[in-house]
Parts: C-alpha cells; sequence; structure tokens
C-alpha cells in the first residue's frame, strides 16, 4: 500500500530562526533538565540478571519424590520392597485396589507400597532394574473422554515425551473404566501399549475392570490369576494363606488440645476456619447457598437448582466446568453404627500407619474423632469390596455367619455369586451388613481402617461466568430408592444438598467445592451453529452455554444458530427452566427448543426420536456449515442411542455406508464437534 496515507512522509514542521531565547524557552528548559536530573538520580537500577552455568551432570533427585531411594529402605524386621503399586485415580477406587495389592505381596514373601505417581519422580522407573525381583504396577482409570485421572497427568506428559530406556523393567497394567462411555479404559490401553514400546517386559496380560458390570468381580479373577504368573516369574511361593494385616495402629488420645483435632477439613486443619486461595481438591472453598429452590412442579421426585456464592474467593470458572462438591454423611446413619457397636463415637483417636516410610501416615485426617471419620472422611453407604468383608469376617463370633463372609469374599463361582446376590444386588451398606449379621460386631477403629474415603461428587456447572462470575449454580435430581430389603437408600450428597437451605438456625450454610476444568466448550467462534442435547439434569451445562450466547448476542456477535433437544417425563411436573427457555427462544438466542415428554402419551418418545425427526436439516448444518454437536447426562442409554441416531443421520441423509457413517462421527469427536459430559 504505497500510495496509503498511513505510509506517507510527515512533513517536518518548519521553524523561524530566532537570534534570542524567549522567557518561555528558558521556562521550559529548566523543566526538562531538572526532570532529567530527577530521573537520572532516582530511577530504578535494572535488576542484576544472574548467570546461570549450563549443568554438566543430571539434575540429583530428592529422597522424597525419588520411590527407589524409598524402596531401597528398610523398615523394622523387613527388607526394602521389590514391588511398586501405581495408581491413577480420580474417585478413590484405583487407589484402594492399588493398597490391595501392594497388602498382598507379604503372602509371597514380598513387600509393596502404594504410590500416587503425582508425588514421584516417575524418569526414575528405568531405575527399577537395580532392586531384585521387581515390579512396577499400574492400576490406572479413565476418566471424561479418555483422559487421565488429575493425579496420573503429569506420568501420561511423561510418557507421551519421554524416550526412556525401560528395559529390564518388569511391568503389569490393571485398567478401570466403564464400557458405556465411547473411550473405555483408554489411560490404561495406554499405558500397557507405552510401556512395553519403552522396552518393558509385560509380566502378565493387561486386565479389564468395567464398572458398569462387576468392577470389584473383574479385579478379584484378574488379581487371582496375577500373582501365580508372579510366583512363576521370579520362582517364589505363597508363605501361606491370605491372613488379616493391620496396616494402622490406634492411638487413643485422652488429653489433647481440641484445636489440634480435624473436624471435618480435607487436608489443611483449621482450613475452614482461615480460608486461603487457591481452593482445589485438598483445599476446598466453602460457598455459602444463597438459593436452594424446588424445580418440579409435581411428581414424587424432588429436582434441586442452588446457587453457591463465591465471591471473593479468586475461583474462576467457564461454561461447561464441573464443581465438586464434598458431602457428608447423614448423621441418622452414624449414630445407628455407633450404638450397634457400642462405641463412643466423640472419642479423639489417631491411625498411624505401621510402615514408617510410607507417604500415607494416616487413612485420613488425624487425630479426629470416631464421629467426624464417618461423617466427613468414610464412604458408608457404598456396598462394601470384597476385602473388607474378608478382614471382618474374624470377627463375626457365629461361625455360620462368619463362613457366610468368607466364601461371599472368596473368588470361587459360588462366593462371586452369593457377593452379587446378598450385597450388589440389595445394595446392602456397611450398616445393614451389621444389622443383618447380629454376631458381626467389629471393633471400629478397624472398620475405619478398612471402609473407603468419602469422595466429592461432581456436577455440571448450570451458569456462564460471563453473566454469573461470582456466583456457581448447579441442578440435581435427590437419588432416593427402596432396596429389596425394604431399607431406603438414600444418595449422600444430593440428599446432603437438598438441606443446605440458605440460612440455618440464623447462620449461612457452606458447601465446601472446588473447579474441575472441563474440555466441554462452546465452540471457539460464535457463529457456528450449536446443537444440544441434555434430557432431564443434563440441561445443566447447556443453561450456561445459553446464558453465555445471550451474553456474546448482547455484546453484538455473530452468534450462529442454536437447537436445544431436552427430554422429560411430563410437561407439568419435571419440564426444568421452562419459563427462562421460553423467554430465551422468544429473544432468539434459542433458535428451536425440542422437548420429549416420554410419558404424556401412550408410546415413549425420547430425543433421538426428535433428532430423527429433523435429520435433513441437522445433517445440513453438521456436514456444511460446521455446526458443533453437544450431549449431556445418562451414558448408558441415552448418550448410546443419540450417538446411534447420529450414526443413522450421517448413513440416511449423507448417503455414506455404515462403517463410513459410523467414522465421520468419529472425526467429528477427534475434532471437538461432538462432544460429551455424560455419567452412568
Amino acid at each position: 500500500m504505497a500510495d496509503s496515507a498511513v505510509d506517507a512522509p510527515i512533513p517536518e514542521p518548519v521553524l523561524e530562526e530566532d537570534g534570542l531565547l524567549s522567557t518561555l524557552d528558558l521556562v521550559l528548559f529548566s523543566i526538562i533538565a531538572a526532570a532529567l536530573i530527577y530521573w537520572l538520580t532516582f530511577r530504578k537500577k535494572p535488576e542484576e540478571i544472574p548467570e546461570f552455568k549450563k549443568l554438566t551432570t543430571p539434575v540429583q533427585t530428592t529422597q522424597e519424590k525419588s520411590f527407589i531411594e524409598k524402596m531401597k529402605k528398610t523398615s523394622g524386621s523387613l527388607q526394602g520392597r521389590n514391588i511398586v503399586v501405581f495408581y491413577g485415580s480420580q474417585t478413590g477406587t484405583a487407589e484402594e485396589f492399588s493398597n490391595r495389592l501392594a497388602k498382598d505381596a507379604q503372602r509371597y514373601g514380598m513387600k509393596g507400597m502404594a504410590a500416587d505417581p503425582e508425588e514421584y519422580h516417575m524418569s526414575e522407573l528405568s531405575r527399577l532394574t537395580e532392586i531384585d525381583n521387581s515390579i512396577a504396577i499400574f492400576c490406572m482409570a479413565t476418566y471424561g473422554e479418555g483422559d487421565p485421572t488429575d493425579n496420573a497427568q503429569d506420568f501420561h506428559e511423561w510418557l507421551q515425551e519421554g524416550d526412556a530406556d525401560l528395559e529390564g523393567v518388569n511391568f503389569t497394567v490393571f485398567a478401570l473404566g466403564n464400557k458405556t462411555y465411547e473411550h473405555f479404559n483408554a489411560m490404561g490401553k495406554y499405558v500397557d501399549k507405552r510401556l512395553e514400546e519403552l522396552g518393558a517386559k509385560r509380566i502378565f496380560d493387561l486386565g479389564m475392570g468395567d464398572d458398569d458390570a462387576n468392577l470389584e468381580e473383574d479385579f478379584v479373577s484378574w488379581r487371582e490369576q496375577f500373582w501365580p504368573a508372579v510366583c512363576e516369574h521370579f520362582g517364589v511361593e505363597a508363605t501361606g494363606e491370605e491372613s488379616s494385616i493391620r496396616q494402622y495402629r490406634l492411638e487413643v488420645h485422652s488429653d489433647i488440645n481440641m484445636n489440634k483435632v480435624y473436624t471435618g477439613e480435607v487436608s489443611r486443619l483449621k482450613s475452614y476456619d482461615t480460608q486461603r486461595a487457591p481452593f482445589d481438591t485438598k483445599n476446598p472453598f466453602l460457598a455459602p447457598v444463597t438459593v436452594n429452590r424446588q424445580l418440579q412442579k409435581g411428581g414424587s421426585r424432588h429436582l434441586m437448582h442452588l446457587e453457591l456464592d463465591i465471591t471473593g474467593s479468586k475461583i474462576r470458572y467457564e461454561a461447561g466446568d464441573h464443581v465438586a462438591v464434598y458431602p457428608t454423611n447423614d448423621t441418622a446413619l452414624i449414630s445407628q453404627i455407633g450404638h450397634l457397636l457400642q462405641e463412643d463415637l466423640d472419642a479423639v483417636i489417631s491411625l498411624h500407619n505401621l510402615d514408617e516410610e510410607s507417604n500415607k501416615k494416616h487413612p485420613f485426617p488425624c487425630p479426629t474423632t470416631y464421629r467426624t471419620a464417618l461423617e466427613h472422611y468414610l464412604d458408608i453407604t457404598s456396598p462394601p469390596r470384597t476385602n473388607v468383608l474378608y478382614e471382618l469376617a474374624q470377627y463375626a463370633s457365629n461361625p455360620k455367619e462368619q463362613e457366610h463372609m468368607r466364601k461371599m469374599a472368596s473368588s470361587s463361582p459360588e462366593g462371586k455369586g452369593l457377593y452379587h446376590s446378598w450385597v450388589l444386588e440389595p445394595r446392602r451398606n456397611i450398616l445393614a451388613i451389621l444389622q443383618d449379621l447380629p454376631s458381626l460386631r467389629p471393633p471400629i477403629d478397624h472398620l475405619c481402617e478398612l471402609l473407603p474415603r468419602l469422595q466429592s461428587r461432581y456436577y455440571s456447572i448450570a451458569s456462564s461466568a460471563k453473566v454469573h462470575p461470582d456466583s456457581i449454580h448447579l441442578c440435581a435430581v435427590v437419588v432416593e430408592y427402596q432396596t429389596s430389603t425394604n431399607r431406603l437408600n438414600q444418595g449422600v450428597a444430593t440428599t446432603w444438598l437438598r438441606n443446605r437451605l440458605p440460612t440455618e438456625n440464623g447462620h449461612k450454610t457452606t458447601v465446601p467445592i472446588y473447579i474441575r476444568k472441563s474440555q466441554f466448550r462452546l465452540p471457539f467462534k460464535a457463529s457456528s451453529p450449536v446443537i444440544m442435547i441434555g434430557p432431564g439434569t443434563g440441561i445443566a451445562p447447556f443453561r450456561g452455554f445459553i446464558q453465555e450466547l445471550a451474553w456474546l448476542r448482547e455484546q453484538g456477535r455473530d452468534v450462529g444458530e442454536s437447537i436445544l433437544y431436552y427430554g422429560c417425563r411430563h410437561r407439568n411436573e419435571d419440564f426444568l427452566y421452562q419459563e427462562e427457555l421460553e423467554e430465551f427462544q422468544t429473544a432468539g438466542v434459542l433458535t428451536q427448543v425440542s422437548v420429549a415428554f416420554s410419558r404424556d402419551q401412550e408410546e415413549k418418545v425420547y430425543v433421538q426420536h426428535l433428532l430423527k425427526k429433523d435429520q435433513e436439516h441437522l445433517w445440513k448444518l453438521i456436514n456444511t456449515e460446521n455446526a458443533h454437536i453437544y450431549v449431556c447426562g445418562d451414558a448408558r442409554n441415552m448418550a448410546r442411542d443419540v450417538q446411534n441416531t447420529f450414526y443413522d443421520m450421517v448413513e440416511q441423509t449423507g448417503g455414506l455406508a455404515r462403517p463410513q457413517a459410523v467414522e465421520y462421527v468419529k472425526k467429528l469427536m477427534t475434532k471437538g464437534r461432538y462432544s460429551q459430559d455424560v455419567w452412568s
């Protein structure tokens, strides 16, 4: 652009010569001179940049981060460890399985340790050959859309980017996942494949755990075959029958300063009294509840909308993220456990790890009371796993009840069947088991040692930070059902949240939360069409999306076509956010709202039926206008049916053969144009 005014030279001003300086010139000169002297005298000297010499030797690994040095250490009469079990865990199950495998090692004259890969230098894996008869076991869960769990992300990156030589390193992998998800056990499969590529030796086949079927049974079956393979590989024999081995010793505090006792904090003592950012999984923020209202207009189910105040917390979120909530157990259940075991629940105790070298000093924050442990730290409502039943069996004074428990904990077909029919199917929790086996009265400290940790619950955020920067909204349905033993089972988190009203006895009610980032995002280009499919509470992230689309329009952005497919049982009962959605449609934010009322007519209608009805228009949006598809809700049925509907759409409307249609939809997923936020 040579002739552009921007590039044209600017003529210098013509100055008239003057023989003498005017008074004004002298004043200006004095001001400029004074300013220059001040700047030279008082200006901040530039900081010297230290010169770093290039390291010619590798950085030394600190003792704390070296799992190899920890394995080599002796502890008491036992020699160093030769088995390390790494876990990638989001809900605690993989960590629990790792602890069980580490404990198993003692049966074979070995010693194991469970390890969080986030806490160690995984680049040391190649040094495992320094330890005789050593094995690295990996219990790896998959989270979301084939992602590693939070604590395994760095390890995953190291595997992707590293070129370590793992020749001579023995390994095996047990993967934890759910077949209803698209990327079933993706993390476990990747770790198994990548370790072999780096030269490590697989000593036993990849185990595949499916939480949609029976994860416990999958693990037990794999474990029963794994250990004989280890024995054969190293030429060792089992030392005897599996025995109950305590991992923690009890200390009862008779005289202790109560300011040093945990009362429900996740990690740092008094963190709920003195809140400090940043807030995360180990340091949740106590968000005041500002709104807790019922969403449904009728019916027996309780659907709720909550708003949590995050003012001043520095918490940032985006539409599509998840909010994690730390719930507490029902105090009535806790009192019943205390009554059955005839224990003082307010006794202050600590459980200390007998393995002094373990990073995990306590099973939960200590010192604390049994009541606090059962209320805040332990899962008392899920059916106990077989290892818990086996350990507790010794405390049943009735031989028949003891045999019953041991049989359920065995890996025999009869035992597996009994565990399924007596524990899993009727959803018996630890209280129900204690009630139905009256001679079973274990010491409460051993019970607390065995029960898994109570985990946070994730909810799709139902708001946009562009519109609500100081508030997080969520919607949920209270889980409540009658079991085959005529007990009323209630969801821990949803039951607790239902009762979190904005004020209680004149005080603000709070909920411990943190944010988990998601890949579930609106298109980068606001003009790209959006197809949202979310029946029931699956509407949550789309409420945030719609708020953001409205905000973008207000900013003058060109917003593309937006279509919502929603589903519920009855128009007059559980059509969530009906008035809001109708207002957004009237304002033009939503181009189309299609609702499937599944039970308002004789023949059931679901969201996939509405998709099929609109397939011509949807295909045009997807194939020619770069539309993005979003699915939120039930993974087992809805998400699978919706995905099959898109296969049909591409095949029938797009004219592709079935294999090519499937490939087309998979490519949409790979490109981030078909996203799912689903649960089972």
